[in-house]
């Protein structure tokens, strides 16, 4: 992007009109505080792990979460092990793969509540709330002390009470604001902030309806489209894939079949980033205000990734890297000082926050948790027996021809994709092809990996819980 362009942009984002403040404070403590830290995850919807100026993205300005980063420490290779929004909710919840949780897509997981991270908070005396998006069952306002969540469907303008309409990102943030001020100065919070954004109002033609004051941003931007988003990439996928039937397929005909609409879509989807940043930024700053903010774990992702047309998909739910690969900003104030700032490229999976989350308030985790405290990672390195790979699956929704399932042995140099319904194996070397465009499972001269991967797929498959 052209400086003078960057430039203009930067200054529409810190002027007034999204009140977006810059400036950081450092993290003051080094050492663990005597008291439980308070907890605030501040969780987007469909952000991919590269929405964000920090992790290298030449378009959107991302300057609040940014200075988490700066303050805290950002892992590199953070994924989800089941792409889909509820799925993902319930494994936020639970730190369970969802062979173990239960939830393959909207339903609420069946996991005891006890066994959840807010279950564990609350029954010990934390002030627990949550805002925001849903997307596992009915709400279950009596779990919580403070409840503003949203079900299906999603609506980026929503009306109140007096009739008049807000944007949804303005009520997740008046939502979480009114929690801050409102809790108990005696007790430990902890506060999970679901911001709809940048989740599509799917059944609006114009798809990302950002708040009218944003509309300046990006205006003199192009786009760049991704090398992998052409219509000989569609079909180099599996013939099941590869059709007008696929779900994903479909969505890429909503927002991104010409490149008209591909620039207006991908800006609109940008411009509800950078509005959420901005409410993340003021988040932080009633912390501050608040004295608390040295003594408060924010941790920053997303429920999963977003195909921005690589493949000729839009949207989610396969193993390919834009789909399952997430942000993850973790500000704790027990960083050590030589960590603040730093990345991080071991794996971190969703089903480690939920243990994180205890492991800040000096709870135990229960023995049905498949995750491990990130702590362990951040704070000095990845320890020696950390996890180097990880099992990922995604069940079938509505049909084989509309979204079929998917299974996955990831590693940092391979990746073995299993479809179940179609018995059809892939494997490809992310180390030489991290576009993903060359499928080498009939190669000849990979058929060794190719065995051992199936073979050692099959044991975490087992491991996560899910039958073979």
């Amino acid at each position: 992007m052209p400086l003078k362009i960057f430039s203009r942009l930067r200054s529409i984002v810190q002027a007034p009109l999204l009140a977006v403040a810059t400036g950081c404070a450092s993290v003051a403590a080094e050492t663990a505080p005597a008291a439980p830290l308070n907890v605030v995850i501040l969780y987007t919807d469909d952000w991919r792990h590269d929405t964000l100026g920090c992790a290298g993205n030449p378009v959107v300005l991302t300057p609040r979460i940014d200075a988490l980063a700066r303050e805290g420490l950002r892992f590199t290779n953070s994924f989800v092990t089941t792409s889909i929004c509820g799925v993902s909710r319930a494994t936020l919840l639970t730190g369970q793969w969802m062979a173990r949780h239960g939830n393959r897509a909207f339903e609420m997981f069946r996991t005891p509540w006890s066994e959840t991270y807010p279950g564990q908070l609350r029954e010990r005396g934390y002030w627990v709330g949550h805002v925001g998006k849903w997307h596992n069952g009915q709400f279950p306002a009596e779990r919580y002390d403070f409840g503003r969540g949203t079900i299906t469907p999603m609506r980026h303008w929503l009306k109140q009470p007096d009739g008049t309409e807000i944007h949804v990102t303005r009520k997740n943030e008046n939502d979480a604001m009114e929690f801050l001020r409102r809790r108990p100065a005696d007790r430990p919070f902890c506060l999970t902030v679901a911001f709809v954004a940048t989740h599509a109002e799917d059944q609006h033609p114009k798809q990302f309806l950002p708040q009218p004051e944003s509309m300046a941003l990006y205006r003199d931007v192009t786009v760049p489209v991704p090398r992998t988003a052409t219509e000989e990439h569609f079909r180099r996928l599996p013939p099941f894939l590869a059709n007008d039937r696929n779900e994903g397929r479909n969505r890429w005909k909503w927002r991104f079949d010409t490149p008209e609409k591909y620039q207006e879509y991908m800006k609109n989807y940008y411009r509800l980033a950078t509005e959420a940043d901005a409410a993340c930024g003021r988040l932080v700053d009633e912390l501050r205000r608040q004295g608390v903010l040295d003594r408060t774990l924010i941790i920053f992702t997303s429920d999963n990734g977003y195909f921005h047309g690589e493949h000729g998909l839009a949207d989610k739910w396969y193993p390919h890297e834009e789909s399952i690969r997430v942000p993850l900003i973790v500000r704790d104030p027990r960083l050590p000082a030589a960590r603040r700032g730093a990345t991080e490229a071991a794996f971190a999976l969703n089903v480690d926050l939920a243990p994180t989350i205890l492991g800040a308030a000096g709870i135990p985790v229960p023995r049905g948790m498949q995750g491990a405290d990130l702590a362990a990672v951040y704070s000095t390195g990845a320890p020696a027996h950390w996890r180097n790979e990880f099992f990922y699956e995604h069940g079938v929704i509505r049909s084989v021809d509309f979204i079929p399932a998917s299974e996955a042995l990831v590693r940092k140099d391979w990746k073995y994709m299993f479809w179940p319904d179609h018995g059809r194996e892939q494997l490809f070397h992310l180390a030489a092809d991290p576009g993903e465009e060359r499928d080498l499972a009939a190669a000849p001269a990979h058929a060794a990996v190719l065995a051992e991967m199936r073979a050692r797929f099959r044991e975490v498959k087992t491991a996560a819980g899910a039958p073979l």
